[in-house]
C-alpha cells in the first residue's frame, strides 16, 4: 500500500499573505505592489529556508529602508493567513488514513511561523506520522535533500510514495528523487489522480 505525502500550504491550508499587511495600507492592490517592490516571496522563501526571523527583518531593512516596516508584522499577523483550509483536501487525506495509508508531509514553512499552523490546525499532528518543516530542517523543496530527510527518517523508499504537491517544480523535484507524484490543483482533481493511480 503507498504511503502518501501531502504539501500543506495551498494544498490543505489556503495562504494569503495579504492579509497579514492589511492595517498599513488602503487595498489590496497596495498591498500587492507593496509585496512585489519588497520581493516578499523571495524573502519569505530564505525563511522557509530556516533564516531567523531578526535575521530576515534587518535584511529587508538594508535593502529596502522604512519600506520593509510591515514585514515586521507578519510573524505576529501570520495566523490570519492561514484561515482557511482548501475545501476538500482534509477529507481526502482522513480517507486516505481510514483507509490505512501511511500519511506525510513535506512542508516549506518557516520557523517562526509554524506553531500558529499547528496552533490553528492542531488535525495535523494526528492525521500525519511525520511532518518534514522546512524550516526547523534548513532545507528547501525542491532540493532533493528534504525529500531524503523523511525517507530516512521514517524508513520509507521512495517508490513506496505518492508525493502531493501545488508547485510544479516540487512535484518535478519529488520524481527526482523517486517518487510518484501528482500535481495538486483542487480537490476532485486529486481525488481522480489518486483513482487513476490505484489508490
Amino acid at each position: 500500500m503507498k504511503h502518501i505525502v501531502f504539501d500543506l500550504g495551498r494544498v490543505l491550508i489556503d495562504w494569503f499573505p495579504e492579509r497579514a499587511f492589511a492595517t498599513h495600507f488602503t487595498d489590496s492592490t497596495a498591498i500587492r505592489d507593496w509585496m512585489a517592490r519588497v520581493d516578499f516571496h523571495g524573502w519569505n522563501y530564505r525563511q522557509d529556508g530556516g533564516r531567523p526571523l531578526s535575521d530576515g527583518l534587518a535584511a529587508a531593512r538594508r535593502a529596502h529602508g522604512e519600506d520593509a516596516t510591515p514585514l515586521e508584522d507578519y510573524t505576529a499577523n501570520f495566523h490570519l493567513t492561514i484561515q482557511d483550509p482548501v475545501a476538500g483536501s482534509w477529507e481526502i487525506a482522513e480517507t486516505l488514513q481510514s483507509a490505512g495509508h501511511r500519511l506525510f508531509a513535506i512542508t516549506n514553512w518557516s520557523r517562526d511561523n509554524w506553531p500558529a499552523a499547528l496552533a490553528q490546525y492542531p488535525r495535523l499532528e494526528t492525521l500525519f506520522e511525520d511532518i518534514v518543516v522546512s524550516g526547523v530542517e534548513g532545507l528547501l523543496k525542491p532540493q532533493p535533500e528534504i525529500y531524503r530527510t523523511l525517507l530516512d527518517r521514517n524508513g520509507i523508499k521512495a517508490g513506496d510514495c505518492v508525493f502531493i504537491d501545488d508547485s510544479p517544480a516540487n512535484v518535478e523535484g519529488a520524481r527526482a528523487v523517486g517518487m510518484e507524484a501528482i500535481h495538486f490543483t483542487e480537490a476532485e482533481a486529486l481525488r481522480l489522480a489518486l483513482r487513476e493511480s490505484g489508490i
